[in-house]
């Protein structure tokens, strides 16, 4: 990435923080729109990038979902219980090769074909990160284990077979808050409605 474009200068980056990512502090120039320049500092914080997925059972019409103990929503004052789709960071692997690994690790359900749906930024005022959203089918039979996430990484994942008219009533009520889930869902929703024009 350089340094300089028409519309951006990097002036001066100090680090912050350096430890699960990376928080650096940023002072760059920064062409507006009436061409002249403009000064101004900015955080951004770099932990890589990853991928998140919504599995649907067609004959049971449930969507696959978790629910996990989520510390920085505890700090706000909510309920540290998120119900989510599976996700992870990437970890130098390709968005289709982690998510399978998730599915895996955090459901316990192994699926024969992942789709593509998009790629999203999900807080771009000060997070790099950007999410690959993927959609899937999963039947009984494609458990392949327990699922629950990783001891080692402090995992402890509740697996949860949600009926999809419960999941879309549940992001009315609040009980669903996470954006990707939320994303993931209304994609859902809105395919199950035909196409669109």
């Amino acid at each position: 990435m350089s340094e300089e474009t028409d519309y951006l200068k990097v002036l001066d980056r100090t680090v912050l923080s350096d430890g699960w990512g990376t928080l650096t502090r940023y002072k760059v120039g920064f062409r507006r729109r009436d061409g002249t320049w403009q000064e101004m500092v900015r955080e951004a914080y770099d932990r890589g990038h990853g991928a998140a997925c919504l599995l649907h059972n067609p004959e049971t019409d449930c969507v696959l979902l978790t629910r996990q103990f989520r510390l920085p929503v505890w700090l706000s004052g909510f309920d540290p219980f998120m119900i989510e789709a599976p996700a992870g960071l990437l970890e130098g692997e390709s968005p289709e090769e982690r998510m399978r690994g998730e599915l895996i690790e955090e459901t316990g359900f192994e699926v024969s074909s992942l789709e593509h749906l998009y790629d999203v930024h999900m807080s771009p005022g000060s997070v790099t990160e950007y999410l690959a959203f993927f959609a899937g089918t999963y039947h009984v039979n494609d458990q392949v284990g327990d699922g629950g996430g990783l001891q080692e990484e402090g995992e402890d994942i509740e697996v949860m077979h949600v009926p999809l008219s419960d999941a879309l009533k549940m992001v009315r009520s609040g009980e669903i808050r996470d954006a990707k889930t939320i994303i993931l869902l209304q994609e859902l929703a809105l395919r199950k409605l035909g196409p669109q024009t």
